[in-house]
């Protein structure tokens, strides 16, 4: 034997069925069931056809030829014409019904069948009882395929004993008969059986892409929500110190021109920052190469003096208090404390004005990090915009933060009229989770 016929290259298999003929079979295939589907009487009109043709006319222009050796001619009754055509009528016209009502269709066919070999007529369109059968093993139910197998033995009983006349030992007839009974029903099965595994495989497959898309839904849900978080922190942030530098060195200008120009300058300053935080976060969302990225550490707790300064430039005294080990903390976990404190702060410039005092507490414990900020709230006979009721995007944001370390925040009026938060982080985070 040569090689290429004991080759067993995996790949062959696969090749062959992806080839041109496969495929051209392929979608006429989804032709065919696409015409089905849009026309499903014209298939069934075509079976009985092609039952008529190859079943029905040999009958009508019976070939007078030698039949064989007389010892097998099985003599059976050939009735008129046009009780002939009615007899082949029931067999084939109710396979127009074998897929909308193939339990119908079974039960006139096997009268039809019974009532012509009751009458000793044999037909060649008896082959339309095998397709009702398979039909109903196909689409039928179950339990109805049970009582019409009992009723194909009987029908297969009778048509045994009466060709047994002609000379064909029963056993032979029935052995026949039995066999191409039971094909008919096991085709109809297994077909059955297939379809509901390519059905079964269709709705996995359709599941799948739902819940792939949702998944990216999800994915894209939580990236907007991420870099909304940034874009608040960096923006409302920088842009409230520099309102408020920029309404008091307007303020200034006229009294002392040099306190007009130290407040234009650390406008520029804080400018700059909020610049290069923007550039940085858009040069991560570009996903830039290590070529091209402009790679800037981000804030921790070693910035948050920097922080405490340019907010004491826009007016406010803020006093700074750090206590127990920070330097050991990750720093997803220093950019948390330095986002949540940048936030406080932020809010308590926007609501309590420049002439509020401010307190940050940062403190090392067994089991975590402490965060607090507390603020005094405006001076006796100054309105400011009060804190809302509601949770902001800013409040919002230091709960999102604290709840990736496994924290909570509480947030709230203070002693008199000052505003408190306080935010515990856990320093063992879930690793699900992690900092953003």
């Amino acid at each position: 034997m040569s090689d290429h016929v004991t080759s067993t290259d995996p790949s062959g298999g696969a090749e062959i069925l992806s080839g041109p003929v496969f495929a051209r079979l392929a979608r006429i295939g989804q032709r065919v069931r696409q015409a089905d589907r849009d026309h499903p009487w014209v298939l069934d009109a075509a079976v009985v056809v092609a039952v008529f043709v190859v079943f029905c006319l040999p009958d009508l222009f019976p070939w007078h030829g030698d039949d064989g050796p007389r010892e097998h001619r099985i003599v059976l009754a050939r009735p008129p014409l046009a009780a002939m055509l009615a007899l082949q009528a029931g067999l084939v016209v109710p396979l127009l019904w074998r897929r909308r009502r193939p339990t119908e269709a079974f039960v006139a066919i096997m009268a039809v069948f019974v009532l012509q070999w009751s009458l000793g007529v044999g037909l060649r369109a008896d082959a339309a009882l095998l397709v009702a059968l398979y039909s109903l093993a196909l689409h039928g139910r179950l339990r109805h395929l049970a009582w019409s197998c009992g009723a194909m033995v009987g029908a297969i009983a009778l048509v045994a004993v009466a060709v047994s006349g002609g000379g064909l030992p029963v056993g032979d007839a029935l052995f026949f008969l039995f066999s191409a009974a039971t094909a008919a029903v096991a085709l109809g099965i297994a077909v059955r059986i297939r379809r509901a595994q390519l059905a079964g495989l269709r709705e996995r497959a359709a599941r799948l892409e739902i819940e792939r898309d949702q998944r990216s839904r999800l994915a894209a849900a939580t990236e907007r929500a991420r870099v909304a978080r940034e874009m608040h922190d960096i923006i409302g942030h920088n842009l409230s110190v520099i309102v408020t530098l920029a309404d008091g060195g307007a303020y200034a200008a006229q009294a002392s021109p040099e306190r007009g120009r130290e407040a234009l300058e650390l406008i520029g300053d804080t400018s700059r920052q909020a610049l290069g935080e923007l550039r940085r976060m858009l040069g991560v969302l570009r996903e830039q190469g290590e070529e091209t990225a402009e790679f800037t550490p981000q804030p921790g707790i070693a910035d948050l003096d920097g922080l405490c300064a340019r907010i004491r430039a826009a007016g406010p005294q803020v006093v700074y208090t750090a206590a127990g080990d920070l330097g050991h903390l990750d720093p997803g976990m220093q950019l948390m404390a330095y986002r949540i404190v940048q936030e406080s702060l932020t809010n308590a410039l926007k609501h309590a004005g420049p002439d509020t005092r401010a307190h940050v507490t940062l403190t090392a414990v067994t089991d975590g990090l402490r965060v607090r900020v507390q603020d005094s709230g405006p001076p006796p006979g100054v309105r400011t915009p009060a804190h809302p009721g509601g949770e902001g995007q800013g409040l919002a944001g230091i709960r999102e933060r604290a709840a990736l370390y496994g924290g909570s925040v509480t947030a709230g009026p203070g002693p008199g009229a000052g505003w408190t938060v306080e935010a515990v982080l856990d320093l063992t985070p879930d690793p699900t989770g992690g900092p953003t």
